[in-house]
């Protein structure tokens, strides 16, 4: 897959003295033959999903999990890898099961406030790493993390399982082969409306004994418990402090195939015009629009518009898809020789209008499986397909839609090898974050 053509060198070169990492790297790395040892960042919710696809493999034995709500213990998929696993070990808190645990691999499917550290602090040890999207909260973390894993040269790979599916293989192939032409403009959407335009509630809660907050905030700061489900265990991604709304949470999805075909990079600008966040939460109806510089696969710029919520594309582009229905998610691509559209929720690829395609035949691409991609490349059977060097981009441009819209209709101009904004200064705080005393990750904070 192409990467983008921002100019990830200079990046790298300019970054690179931005982290501090050991000179001698001990990389796990099992044979063929062997059994690769595996540890959890997480066991309920996601993390429950991915472990059990991870030990669906017959050579990854999962040694340890650690999760801060020790509910997660008592539920029947924990059982169940209890049957499979006895001498399975589990933890509150995760830096306790890295210090303590031998293993050559870790999964980390937690809150996104909480990717970076026990990722970073995996790649630190020499150990393969798969983190689930977005690959960190932060574009800053995003960035160290891929100088990190690229320095250490340990495999990774980000929790887009799709990406290793034939749907989205095909996707990336159609554009790369012209199969409408050079693409001008792209819209993708997703339904979902993970955002709050309510205030907080203004009081505080006792954490259930089952939960150690402090352990759930992790590099947070400070913020008291609020029950109901206010933030555990999934509504944190409303939440500012702690998820990236339904921008950072689809988009990484279903950008992913886009992200892959056009090979763009550096947007010339960003501009926000749908609903902004509140003090503490991120907006329910977001639309924003990305112009980048062309690439072999574009036209001069390339637009890419994203909607969530109830925002969607105009009248005139949905009539492109015609007679297909509007999804829950998808995506359009305009090209110049014709519209290939994307149903996220199901459905083969279109290529329209379909009269012109009539004869048009479609590559016939083979789907892989995402988390054995992983577990194989660890034990040093092929590659990764979406390793942080890919993923570390994808999600650098997610987050920087999910930034833009902390400032509606304001132009931003980015500059990637600096990773500041050069027009709008007041943006750049939201870059990276300073992380809460005593949770300091080398080059992170």
């Amino acid at each position: 897959m192409t990467l983008p053509q921002m100019t990830r060198r200079g990046a790298l070169r300019t970054a690179a003295a931005a982290i501090a990492l050991p000179s001698v790297y001990r990389v796990s790395k099992a044979a063929p033959s062997e059994t690769l040892l595996h540890v959890s960042v997480g066991a309920g919710g996601m993390a429950g999903a991915d472990l059990g696809s991870l030990t669906a493999s017959k050579n990854l034995k999962l040694v340890a999990v650690a999760d801060v709500d020790s509910k997660v213990f008592e539920s029947k998929g924990f059982a169940d890898l209890k049957k499979k696993f006895p001498d399975l070990k589990t933890y509150t808190d995760w830096r306790e099961m890295f210090d303590k645990e031998k293993f050559d691999s870790a999964n980390i499917s937690c809150p996104d406030h909480m990717h970076a550290a026990p990722t970073m602090r995996a790649i630190q040890s020499g150990k393969h790493v798969y983190t689930q999207k977005p690959l960190t909260q932060t574009i800053f973390e995003a960035r160290q993390l891929t100088l990190a894993a690229a320095k250490a040269k340990i495999v990774s790979q980000m929790g887009i399982q799709v990406h290793s599916s034939a749907k989205h293989k095909t996707l990336v192939e159609l554009i790369h082969g012209g199969a409408i032409g050079e693409v001008s403009a792209v819209h993708s959407w997703s339904g979902k409306d993970w955002g709050d335009a309510a205030k907080k509630p203004d009081r505080k809660d006792a954490a259930p004994e089952n939960l150690d907050w402090d352990k759930w905030l992790g590099v947070s700061a400070e913020i008291p418990f609020l029950g109901g489900g206010y933030y555990h265990p999934g509504n944190w991604r409303k939440r500012l402090a702690f998820g990236t709304g339904t921008f950072g949470d689809m988009g990484c999805h279903i950008l992913d195939p886009v992200f892959g075909a056009l090979g763009v990079g550096n947007p010339n600008s960003i501009v926000s015009t749908g609903d902004a966040p509140n003090e503490t939460n991120w907006g329910l109806n977001c639309q924003v629009e990305f112009v980048f510089p062309g690439s072999k696969y574009t036209t001069k710029t390339v637009s890419l518009t994203w909607y969530n919520g109830q925002s969607k594309p105009s009248a005139d582009v949905l009539k492109l898809i015609e007679p297909h229905k509007f999804p829950g998610q998808g995506s359009i691509l305009v090209g110049t020789k014709g519209v290939l559209f994307s149903n996220y929720d199901g459905g083969a690829l279109a290529l329209l209008p379909a009269d012109k395609f009539v004869d048009f035949k479609m590559p016939k691409v083979a789907g892989d499986n995402h988390y054995l991609q992983f577990v194989d490349a660890a034990r040093g059977v092929g590659k990764t397909s979406a390793p942080f060097e890919y993923a570390g981009p994808l999600t650098e441009m997610v987050l920087l839609g999910c930034l833009a819209t902390r400032f509606p209709k304001k132009e931003l101009k980015w500059d990637t090898e600096k990773m500041k904004f050069t027009n709008l200064p007041e943006a750049n705080q939201f870059v990276k974050k300073t992380y809460r005393k005593g949770w300091e990750e080398q080059g992170l904070s």
